[in-house]
């Protein structure tokens, strides 16, 4: 995943993001995971989030039967009527649970960090939700990130793939990841120095496993350094630290 638009459609906002580091559009095409492999499993709470034509642009992470959370500049000026969710599903184009979305909640300081963003659905879903994490954890930490974003670090030198992707990666030091707010974002190393988030994953989960179970400790932000996806740690937002402003919408998780 990359820069800070990172995750969006693919990193598709992240995209922008990815490859610039900079804020990306939810119109553009983000990062996908380049060198990871295909999803070994089927997570409920992954979710796709597509125009309503069913163009991906991001992803996001199932948190109650009827609300997401992603990143802030995968939707950012976008309306509710322009956005459906395809939730529970490895395949982008089929499967799961499709859903339309009501209503669009940005955080009120975002603006580079901050990065963080609910999306309510008009209807419930089937699919279990993920658990967030009651902490997103120490430097250390073994983690995952699941998208549907480039597998090739060139922004635009790939399309997204259809089968969703995965990558085991680790939690690293603040001081790897350049222009990080350490107490609400999360530095996430590149495995060896060739993998990682990209156009088209924005918004997308990073989890860790608790007693065997995923829960959610991050949202793909942008890139912690360079303009390529993958040669640097990526940030995450720290999903976790924001617990009480989403509960604030959603009611208790």
């Amino acid at each position: 995943m990359k820069v800070r638009s990172l995750l969006v459609g693919l990193m598709a906002a992240v995209a922008a993001v990815a490859g610039s580091g900079a804020t990306a559009s939810a119109d553009d095409v983000s990062p996908m995971i380049v060198g990871g492999g295909n999803a070994t499993q089927t997570y409920s709470f992954m979710v796709s989030l597509q125009s309503t034509s069913g163009g991906h642009f991001c992803g996001g992470s199932l948190i109650k039967a009827n609300w997401v959370v992603t990143a802030a500049h995968c939707v950012s000026g976008k309306s509710p009527s322009s956005v459906q969710a395809r939730i529970g599903t490895t395949n982008r184009t089929s499967g799961g649970s499709v859903a339309r979305a009501s209503r669009i909640i940005i955080h009120p300081s975002y603006r580079g960090p901050y990065d963080i963003a609910l999306v309510q659905l008009s209807t419930s879903v089937s699919q279990a939700p993920v658990t967030i994490a009651s902490a997103s954890g120490a430097v250390g930490t073994r983690t995952r990130i699941i998208g549907w974003g480039q597998t090739c670090p060139i922004r635009g030198a790939c399309g997204a793939p259809v089968t969703l992707q995965q990558l085991d990666t680790s939690i690293v030091a603040d001081n790897e990841c350049s222009g990080i707010s350490g107490s609400i974002e999360i530095c996430t190393d590149n495995p060896n120095n060739n993998a990682g988030a990209c156009y088209g994953d924005s918004g997308g989960p990073q989890i860790k496993s608790v007693n065997g179970v995923w829960q959610l400790i991050g949202a793909t932000s942008r890139s912690g350094g360079g303009s390529q996806c993958a040669v640097a740690p990526s940030i995450y937002t720290d999903v976790p630290a924001f617990r009480s402003w989403i509960q604030q919408y959603t009611g208790a998780l």
